[in-house]
């Protein structure tokens, strides 16, 4: 059974970098399409980024494009989430969540309820 972590939250200030880390145990990520979400206090969770099974496709929610990367590196078993240029608007818990998926599914979706494994989120907080 796949198992998330999610790491690397913390406070940053707003203009600065940091990078949220999903580290999977149990199975390999290699089989699964990965998304990251977010949900900030009083709001709905909503999706942030997402990354296809064979990295071929990258998804972004306008507020975070250019300012936001999704990557993952297989052999570390890992997904990443670059945060550059955050703002206070980006304050909230970020989970990384996963869905498996066929070898030749090329898109990811960005509906939280398409992804039944989930870590248990990471606090960003942006404030100066």
């Amino acid at each position: 059974q796949l198992q998330l972590v999610e790491s690397g939250g913390g406070l940053v200030q707003p203009g600065g970098s940091l990078r949220l880390s999903c580290a999977a145990s149990g199975l390999t990520l290699d089989g699964f399409t990965i998304g990251w979400f977010r949900q900030a206090p009083g709001k709905e969770r909503e999706g942030v980024s997402c990354i296809s099974i064979s990295t071929a496709t990258t998804t972004n929610a306008e507020s975070v494009k250019g300012r936001f990367t999704i990557s993952r590196d297989n052999a570390k078993n890992a997904v990443y989430l670059e945060v550059n240029n955050p703002g206070p608007e980006d304050t909230g818990v970020y989970y990384c969540a996963a869905r498996g998926t066929s070898p030749d599914q090329t898109m990811c979706p960005m509906d939280d309820r398409r992804y039944p494994i989930w870590g248990q989120g990471t606090q960003l907080t942006v404030s100066s």
